[in-house]
């Protein structure tokens, strides 16, 4: 992700801290590639961890990419179902209008 994609926040460290932001996407690549989970796979799970820490805006972001990415916004929303026996009705709910603020646009 270019810096002029990223969202407003993080695309003023990456323009005020280019060192600090080089560090944060090169440990990201790291993560990905610690393990056998594939792109679409990781794709998900950040969703749905963006879904539990309540992040609006994390989840706006994986799901602008997970469509550029080809994932289908059945998919996605299918994230904030899964949250709901864990996360509670209320979470689940809040995190299926962040993602369908995305998809039904």
């Amino acid at each position: 992700m270019s810096k002029q994609e990223l969202p407003a926040g993080a695309g003023q460290v990456a323009e005020q801290y280019p060192e600090i932001w080089e560090a944060y996407s090169e440990l990201g690549r790291a993560c990905a590639e610690s393990g056998p989970l594939d792109a679409r796979t990781r794709r998900l799970v950040k969703l749905a961890l963006a879904v539990g820490a309540r992040s609006e805006g994390a989840v706006h972001s994986h799901v602008r990419r997970g469509l550029e990415e080809g994932e289908s916004a059945a998919a996605l929303k299918q994230v904030a179902m899964l949250a709901i026996p864990t996360l509670g009705l209320p979470s689940g709910v809040a995190a299926l209008t962040w993602i369908e603020d995305i998809t039904d646009s």
